[in-house]
């Protein structure tokens, strides 16, 4: 396999600055069908459940909450913008009562018009149907507690109210959320039908309110969308209307052969990490069809701290020192792809983002200003204290092409420092579900992590916060178990916390105390690669979703 030297690194990273979008005129460039392709789907298509970074792209133009983040390119994307709400709302009492008013006029796609039952009843949903953030990010409403705890009694009934004359909506939290805006708007709280069946509706398609709906899904082949009879533009800033008629969603195909097939022109753009064999190619000849940008994003190996040998905190630390980073950003297609990461926060929100506690001479008490190196004499020294020498140890990753070579180099890192280790590829569509599980044992995973939305409190709390644990289910995304009283009292306070300067210092504190339990390894933070057909116009990127699909056209 050729990796990627410097000169592939200097083009790629070049093209970031080449292309932008163009003045788009709705009028030339309306219709036609837009064209894409993936190694495999991303499971339900209940908005409510589904958590993966690939639907999430879909759901954007599929569904719509009362607030939404801006469709603007740049810093713009990740600002909040009033969507089926009216304007952004009020809160007389500094984060714990907020309060919107619900828009007239418009319908979901089978023709209903949007009511204030439809907002009651999905926010409700989120509790009944066991939403990965529930916990994390909604929580905190009034009678979430009791949801949480006995479906069956779910009502809300202090914390969501709303007075039919005025169209206002009330949600009452148990502590002020700084932050609640932000989850608002996010897909997890997609208003939807009040009847929409109360369980994971698989793939049965539910109807939404923006720009295009789905018609057709079979998970092991195809989805497609066409545009929402009833849609119409209300806030462009949220959800303006999309340009082609018809978005077509191929699955099956490998890696290799979606790069050849949007080369070709047979797709016109595909999901996923691109393969390291061909990105010189891509940095060669494909110039203009690639576009290449920084992420919220980061690689990570959680640790299972409820099982050997990573119920030991030197077995954890022991990892943390000997994984050599420079190698993973290499197998994650080079210093143009990403670098090494040290912390669970990847750079841009939080300061001192490039210190490193776990690097040769360094500790979490005198951490280095930089990576500098694994120190596989202090891990193995770790091993040997913890009493884990010589247990088997399985990593669990996804069947890609980059995960399957950062897992090979894992493997024998971990076999380098004591354990007998194995590597474990499970398909791309279940790998997330499978390693959330508790049922299936998993000691140690890589998987990837986006930001839902501009904090750190999306990669510390989402991540690791109590809440988040829910043995047995596939919507564990706390994967490692971990629930620590002083890291979560910590983290809690953080939310709470309206003053932004306060809250930061916070966030820093749990940082810090994560890095010293180490129930997860930072690997690398990432930029993320593009590539599209030549017919394709108006590429148009944001950091939370990618490329918005509504706001490109094809020739």
């Amino acid at each position: 396999m050729k990796l990627p030297g410097s000169c592939l690194a200097l083009a790629i990273a070049g093209m970031a600055c080449l292309h932008g979008a163009g003045t788009a005129h709705a009028a030339d460039h309306r219709g036609g069908t837009l064209r894409l392709t993936a190694r495999a789907s991303a499971g339900t298509l209940d908005p409510q459940i589904d958590y993966a970074s690939m639907y999430m792209q879909l759901f954007n133009v599929v569904y719509d909450g009362l607030l939404n983040f801006r469709k603007a390119q740049g810093p713009a994307g990740s600002e909040l913008v009033p969507d089926l709400a009216e304007s952004l709302p009020d809160t007389p009492d500094g984060g714990r009562t907020w309060i919107f008013t619900l828009r007239r006029g418009i319908h979901f796609s089978d023709g209903r018009e949007v009511g204030l039952d439809d907002v009651v009843a999905s926010l409700r949903r989120i509790f009944i149907v066991g939403s990965p953030t529930a916990g994390s990010f909604y929580g905190g409403i009034l009678g979430a507690d009791d949801c949480m705890r006995d479906v069956a009694r779910c009502t809300l009934a202090d914390g969501v109210q709303t007075d039919p004359a005025t169209r206002r909506i009330t949600i009452r939290l148990k502590e002020p959320d700084a932050e609640f805006p932000q989850k608002i708007a996010f897909p997890h709280a997609s208003i939807l039908p009040a009847d929409t069946p109360l369980h994971d509706v698989g793939n049965t398609p539910i109807p939404g309110t923006g720009p295009y709906h789905i018609v057709a899904y079979d998970p092991q082949q195809h989805m497609r969308l066409e545009r929402n009879p009833y849609f119409h533009s209300w806030n462009d800033a949220a959800q303006p209307d999309g340009y082609v008629d018809a978005i077509s969603y191929d699955f099956g195909l490998s890696d290799e052969d979606a790069v050849t097939a949007v080369e070709n022109g047979q797709y016109d753009w595909a999901f996923g990490n691109k393969p390291l064999d061909r990105l010189g190619e891509l940095g060669a000849r494909y110039t203009a069809q690639v576009h290449v940008h920084p992420l919220f994003g980061l690689y990570f190996m959680p640790l299972n701290v409820n099982l050997p040998p990573f119920n030991n905190i030197k077995a954890r630390q022991a990892v943390n020192y000997a994984l050599d980073r420079r190698a993973m950003t290499i197998l994650a297609g080079g210093g143009a792809l990403g670098a090494p990461l040290c912390t669970m926060v990847p750079p841009g929100l939080l300061p001192n983002d490039g210190q490193c506690a776990y690097t040769r001479d360094a500790s979490p008490d005198h951490p280095a200003p930089a990576w500098r190196g694994a120190d596989l004499e202090r891990a193995r020294q770790l091993v040997r204290e913890s009493g884990t020498a010589g247990q088997d140890v399985t990593l669990v990753v996804a069947a890609n092409a980059v995960d399957m070579s950062m897992g090979t180099y894992v493997r024998g890192m971990l076999q380098a420092i004591g354990y007998n280790a194995h590597v474990r590829s499970v398909s791309q569509t279940i790998h997330s579900g499978y390693i959330e599980n508790t049922d299936n044992h998993v000691q140690i995973s890589l998987r990837e992590w986006y930001a839902d939305y501009p904090s750190p409190s999306n990669f510390l709390d989402t991540l690791f916060g109590c809440e988040n644990f829910h043995p047995h289910s596939d919507s564990s995304i706390n994967i490692p178990g971990f629930c620590n009283t002083q890291v979560q009292q910590v983290m809690d306070r953080a939310r709470a916390t309206v003053d932004p300067q306060a809250a930061q210092a916070l966030w820093i504190q749990a940082n810090d105390l994560i890095t010293r339990q180490s129930p997860g390894v930072p690997v690398i933070h990432m930029n993320y690669v593009d590539l599209v057909s030549k017919r394709l116009g108006n590429y148009f990127y944001t950091t939370l979703y990618h490329m918005i699909f509504s706001q490109v056209w094809v020739q």
